[in-house]
């Protein structure tokens, strides 16, 4: 009996579709970018794209299940991240560890602004109608809780959690729609004042204050009654 060799034109079509889905979110994170979310049409997208009006259809149902597979990488990529930075635990190094997770969260928020502002935001993305981005927002989720436990063990509870993801989510969101962003254009500015304040936020939060500067000769001498 013959073997079947494999149809070329068949997997060339495969690779080709796959190629195509993947150019669609790209042209739809750029979109995000440049013109926000009310730019973002399936006609804008296939002009962007390069392809018929009707070709973004064949991979997608509508805007919202664009938006929702965005939003399913986008913590998929946020949770490997993550995880990378908690596998400090294992060289025991917890303060590397805090502030390698907060890079890592805040190093995605401000490399990929457009997909950032809609991963958490239930209007624009409902993730309880699509299993694939509930699923990877957990897993993102549950590395946070996981650095959490490291640092903390028995003291865990949601409510710390919620403290380390506040002040992760918030400095991402001062940095890409806030004024910090507005004061430090560009990105080796911004990770630079990432890696300063969660370097602070750690030694605050581990046991180690930073410690206080000393006063300027002015100052102390102002200071000092006559």
């Amino acid at each position: 009996m013959a073997t079947r060799r494999p149809d070329k034109n068949a997997t060339a079509d495969t690779k080709g579709a796959a190629d195509l889905r993947q150019r669609i979110l790209d042209a739809s994170e750029h979109l995000l970018e440049s013109d926000g979310l009310a730019g973002l049409s399936m006609r804008e997208v296939a002009r962007r794209t390069g392809v018929t009006h009707q070709a973004p259809y064949h991979h997608f149902a509508d805007r919202e299940t664009i938006l929702a597979e965005l939003v399913t990488q986008g913590f998929d990529d946020l949770a490997r991240r993550l995880a990378r930075a908690n596998d400090h635990a294992g060289q025991g190094d917890r303060y590397a560890m805090l502030t390698e997770s907060g890079h890592a969260y805040v190093g995605f928020a401000i490399e990929h602004p457009g997909i950032f502002r809609i991963m958490f935001r239930a209007e624009v993305c409902d993730v309880a109608r699509f299993p694939d981005a509930q699923a990877a927002g957990a897993r993102a989720y549950g590395e946070l809780q996981r650095m959490v436990r490291v640092l903390h063990g028995g003291d865990f509870s949601d409510s710390l959690a919620s403290i380390y993801w506040a002040q992760v989510h918030g400095l991402a969101c001062l940095i890409v729609d806030g004024p910090l962003g507005q004061a430090l254009p560009g990105l080796p500015a911004r990770r630079a004042h990432v890696r300063e304040t969660m370097a602070n936020f750690a030694r605050h939060m581990l046991g180690r204050p930073v410690p206080e500067r000393a006063p300027s000769p002015k100052a102390a001498k102002r200071a000092t009654p006559r």
